[in-house]
């Protein structure tokens, strides 16, 4: 009680700065390939090699997704981009320098919206997005002795996008990164997988007393490689910054390494500071302008965004927050469900067969709703047949819809017919079903007139099996209850 008393007099202060590799297919300065896994130092060539005399050419569609996150983000877009070179040395950046941009970064301002801890929406300010090139990649692990550079991933490009220190705790910097990762991957711009290494991150965190104005002396966790990681990492630096308080030690300008395997944090380096890196302008590049004309342009390409379809989920479709929020979680999914309520009015019956059937099915199957069989429009119909009173929900579930997985060129009516599983809604017909049920128990007639109205399920239940489940459930419901009340 007293160690938590302890911790509860401070709050953390954290930063953000993620780095977002771009999905071209060439890199940033030259033409080399980005693709992803192929043999170390095969996608290479003298300028991303730095050789002596080679000279850098802009990366175009890198200006185009910097653009474009951007407008999503609400900054403001710089006209005039000017490149600096970031001078230190790396074993795996071959030239010696980073190009990137120092004073002209291409978004300033603008802001992600997140939740905080109790829920609530947060706004959480950016001071830049700029474009620059990524290092190779070092492997400490393949050899005892040795560190093997692999330089396929210099020069690829990159976006860093850096948040103010609006960020008090672990859980807000996770819920943070799983908005940025959400969406750079609605403006496919980049594909998230921090595993791969596409998307980085490194941690500014400091901590400093309860209502104090003064920022604390921070330290950076570099090269955090998934979400959760960045959660662990923040949480054990706060800790152990708050432990060095207490005991009297004074938090130095740091840069730590996270490992994963022991939870904690290490330091790796004094941290350097701008003047450490020796930025002058880059002069083989020239600055590109961005017109206006240009932005509106892109602008124009930009795709629904996860904020814009949950106030139209929620606002015009009525559908809970819940279900809108798994809805644009992913942008496959939320895209196959605007398909589907094209065909069909009945929006939260559409929710429902994708985040139940359609979903469990490909967490069954390991695959993407990309490669899911059924097409959004036939979806539709299956909704229409149900609420039409053809199908009931049932055999809607257990029986058209996995024959359709199994077929999935058939409309749902036309496998409903082919099978024989079109609902009964002849009076007539469902009466012979009610008679000869309650001929069955004749105890059972007995006891539901003195009172007991749930033997209503039973008489229900064997209407059902005699139908073969085709009998109209709400018009056997009343036809028995007037049955039965004689």
């Amino acid at each position: 009680m007293e160690k938590e008393s302890i911790y509860d007099k401070y709050e953390a202060v954290i930063g953000l700065e993620v780095h977002a590799q771009l999905m071209t297919e060439s890199k940033m300065y030259c033409s080399d390939s980005t693709e992803f896994g192929l043999a170390p130092n095969t996608n290479v060539s003298p300028i991303s090699l730095g050789h002596p005399g080679t000279l850098p050419t802009f990366n175009t569609r890198a200006m185009e997704f910097g653009v474009k996150i951007g407008l999503a983000c609400g900054c403001s877009i710089r006209h005039e981009n000017q490149f600096a070179r970031k001078n230190y040395f790396y074993a795996d950046l071959p030239k010696g320098y980073q190009i990137t941009q120092d004073k002209t970064p291409i978004c300033t301002g603008g802001h992600i919206m997140i939740k905080d801890d109790a829920g609530n929406p947060k706004k959480v300010g950016l001071t830049r997005i700029h474009m620059e090139e990524d290092s190779g990649k070092s492997n400490h692990d393949m050899d005892p002795f040795k560190t093997l550079i692999d330089l396929n991933r210099a020069g690829v490009p990159l976006l860093e996008i850096v948040s103010e220190p609006d960020l008090r705790t672990p859980q807000e910097a996770y819920n943070y990164l799983t908005e940025v990762r959400q969406l750079v991957r609605y403006l496919e711009i980049c594909d998230g997988n921090m595993e791969e290494g596409s998307m980085r991150c490194d941690a500014n965190v400091s901590v400093r007393l309860k209502g104090s104005k003064e920022f604390g002396q921070r330290t950076e966790t570099k090269n955090l490689n998934s979400i959760r990681n960045v959660f662990r990492a923040i949480s054990y630096e706060i800790k152990r910054q708050i432990d060095a308080i207490e005991a009297g030690e004074t938090i130095t300008q740091q840069t730590m390494n996270f490992d994963a395997v022991s939870g904690k944090t290490s330091v790796m380096r004094s941290k350097e500071m701008a003047h450490d890196y020796r930025y002058f302008p880059e002069p083989d590049l020239q600055a590109v302008y961005i017109e206006q004309g240009y932005i509106e342009d892109v602008r124009n390409m930009l795709p629904k965004l996860p904020a814009e379809l949950i106030q139209k989920y929620t606002q015009e479709l009525s559908l809970s927050t819940y279900d809108a929020e798994l809805i644009t979680e992913d942008k496959a999914i939320a895209l196959y469900y605007e398909e589907i309520i094209k065909h069909t009015k009945n929006y939260k019956s559409a929710a429902n067969w994708l985040m139940g059937s359609i979903k469990s099915y490909l967490n069954e199957n390991a695959i993407i709703i990309n490669q899911f069989p059924i097409k959004p429009e036939k979806i539709a119909g299956l909704i229409d047949l149900i609420d039409s009173g053809k199908i009931n929900n049932s055999i809607g579930a257990q029986k058209v819809f996995p024959t359709m997985l199994s077929n999935p060129e058939q409309t749902a009516e036309e496998i409903a017919k082919t099978n024989n599983w079109i609902q009964d809604s002849d009076s007539s017909s469902i009466e012979g079903y009610i008679a000869a049920a309650i001929s069955k128990y004749p105890e059972k007639v007995v006891a539901y007139k003195d009172g007991n109205k749930n033997l209503l399920g039973l008489f229900m239940g064997e209407v059902m099996k005699l139908s073969q489940g085709k009998a109209d459930p709400k018009l056997t419901s009343q036809l028995l209850k007037t049955e039965l009340e004689k």
